[in-house]
Parts: structure tokens; sequence; C-alpha cells
């Protein structure tokens, strides 16, 4: 374990910051003021999509007034890689019924829209009468599904491979406080 410690303690070494704790906190708020606006007057369940979602709705939950219910599902593509299969792998579904709801999607990244339209389709065909969808970081690139799209983002990426803030390489470095690149010697 200790060569597999060195190993990702010099990748996170090289690692390139793109997003300092401060301006992601910044995009932060914004994006609970565009949640606010967003389901103002409504009471919506907020689903947490694990498991990359977690920083960045904790953060996300805290900066929140409104009345919610939180809940989460288990929905992936990358299974630990650095590339997403086609399919997306359920773990675990939403436990509060859905029916009728405002539903507020929360994830840390949209990437090419697979899980993001699997998490989407899933909350209609569970009867919410609207889903709202909202991710701390957009990679722009030109591979993305056709109509997806977040309805609130926080910070925009080049297309690079992204960890940190709830963002993993192969499982690790979901916990750093900032966005990171790959160096020019893993890329």
């Amino acid at each position: 374990m200790e060569t597999e410690h060195n190993r990702i303690q010099a990748l996170r070494d090289s690692a390139v910051m793109l997003y300092s704790p401060e301006a992601i906190h910044a995009a932060l708020d914004r994006m609970a003021a565009d949640i606010e606006a967003a389901v103002a007057g409504t009471v919506p369940v907020v689903l947490v999509v694990l498991t990359g979602g977690i920083i960045p709705a904790g953060h996300i939950l805290t900066r929140l007034s409104f009345p919610l219910e939180i809940d989460y599902l288990h929905a992936t593509r990358y299974r630990g890689n650095t590339r997403g299969e086609q399919d997306v792998e359920w773990a675990c579904e939403s436990r509060i019924p859905l029916e009728g709801r405002t539903v507020l999607v929360i994830d840390d990244i949209l990437d090419e829209g697979n899980t993001l339209q699997t998490v989407t389709d899933y909350c209609h065909r569970s009867g919410a009468s609207r889903v709202c969808t909202a991710v701390l970081i957009e990679k722009h690139h030109d591979r993305r599904l056709p109509g997806v799209s977040a309805d609130v983002v926080g910070l925009g990426v080049e297309d690079r491979y992204v960890f940190g803030f709830g963002m993993d390489y192969k499982g690790y470095l979901r916990n750093l406080n900032g966005i990171y690149a790959l160096g020019p010697e893993q890329a």
C-alpha cells in the first residue's frame, strides 16, 4: 500500500490547480443563489449523486435557506477508472418518493452527460413534476449527448481529466480542497 500511496502522492504533487478553494466557494455561493431562485416556493427533494456529488452537495446545502428533503442515489459510469463506461451502473435509487415533487439533482461534474441524463430520466419516470440539475463543474468539449445540460453550473473546465472537491482519480483525491488537472506527464 505504501507504493500506491507514493504513486498517488506523486500524481497529486505534479497536478495543476485549476480552481482554488476561494474560487470554488465563490462559485458555490453563486450556485446557491441560482438554486434558491430556481426552486423558490417549492419543498424539493434534493438528490445527491454518489459518490462525487457528496462534497459539492454538502457545501451547497449549507447555503440554502428553504425547506427541503435530502436523499441520495448512486449511479456511476466510471467504476474506479479514468474513462466512463457507456452504461450507467445503479447501486442505489432514491428512497423518498418523487411523485409530484420538484427534484434538485446535485452532482460533481457534467462531462458527456450520460449520468445526468440517466438520473433525470429516472426522476421523470418516478413521477417528479420538475427536475432541476446542478453541477459544480461543466467540462467543455463536443462529446456531450445532444440536449443534455445542467440548469445550474458552478465552474467550467477545458477537456482535461480533473479531480478534487468530489471528483476522483481512480477512487482517490476526492477530498482535495481545490480542483486539479493531471500534470503534463500524466495527461
